[in-house]
């Protein structure tokens, strides 16, 4: 691999760790507050999950810069300003309520299994690796919002109703999931990453029927997405919670 593809595997590596990243902070916030005990605990590892994907795929972006990998993650993670971030928005968006939690979730997990099942394949072997090592958990979590979409979608009058104003906040946020990151057309060509097109394709065929079973409407897509490069005005408050601990010693081991 020559040094502008690696170049442009390590930045999409990075969006999608940084979607990961993001993603667990705001999952992270409802520990001790979620609505059962072994739901707390459940919700908890999987934002557990995400921060450890995170990190695997900053270490391989390390690893193509030739970064230190032991160092590089953190980083990423607690030294970069809010706008040198690249996730999609709708991961920095407040928590709202479990409806509204749990229904983002279920819209990314569904995102990410076909994402993963491309990456598997992927023609770099570290990158396909931890994609055989990510999809498992992927699949689990996904097993997991699935089950309260429906639990919440065909529950009571009032949890439809807050899963229905949930779903046409977050339809339109969605579509960012399938914008194609920077470079990612000669990365595709070179058989490194899977097409973002593809993997719209797959989400559709699996989330719109399980909406629809929830007794769900699916909303109008609403305006085109905005790139990567824009952020929501959460994510600034975010990352500054985030990181204020790493700030306090820079220098220091945690």
């Amino acid at each position: 691999m020559n040094t502008k593809l690696k170049a442009k595997l390590a930045k999409y590596l990075i969006a999608i760790g940084d979607d990961e990243l993001v993603l667990a902070h705001r999952d992270s916030e409802w520990c001790g507050h979620a609505p059962i005990l072994e739901e707390d605990i459940a919700f908890a590892n999987i934002s557990l999950d995400e921060i450890g994907h995170a990190r695997l795929w900053y270490e391989i972006a390390a690893e193509l810069l030739g970064e230190d990998k032991a160092t590089y993650p953190d980083q990423l993670a607690f030294f970069r300003s809010a706008s040198q971030f690249h996730s999609i928005q709708m991961n920095s968006l407040p928590n709202g309520d479990w409806a509204f939690t749990m229904l983002r979730q279920f819209l990314f997990d569904s995102a990410e299994v076909p994402r993963l099942e491309g990456l598997v394949e992927s023609s770099h072997k570290p990158l396909a690796e931890a994609a055989v090592k990510i999809r498992n958990e992927e699949i689990y979590h996904l097993r997991h919002t699935s089950a309260w979409v429906k639990r919440l979608g065909l529950g009571t009058e009032e949890s439809n109703r807050r899963m229905q104003v949930a779903l046409d906040e977050l339809w339109s946020y969605a579509q960012q999931l399938f914008l194609p990151i920077d470079g990612e057309v000669d990365l595709v060509a070179a058989g490194l990453v899977p097409d973002s097109a593809e993997i719209k394709s797959a989400w559709l065929e699996s989330v719109v029927p399980s909406l629809e079973q929830a007794d769900l409407i699916i909303p109008d897509e609403g305006p085109p997405p905005r790139d990567r490069s824009v952020q929501t005005q959460h994510l600034a408050h975010l990352i500054t919670e985030m990181q204020s601990v790493a700030r306090l010693e820079p220098q220091g081991r945690w």
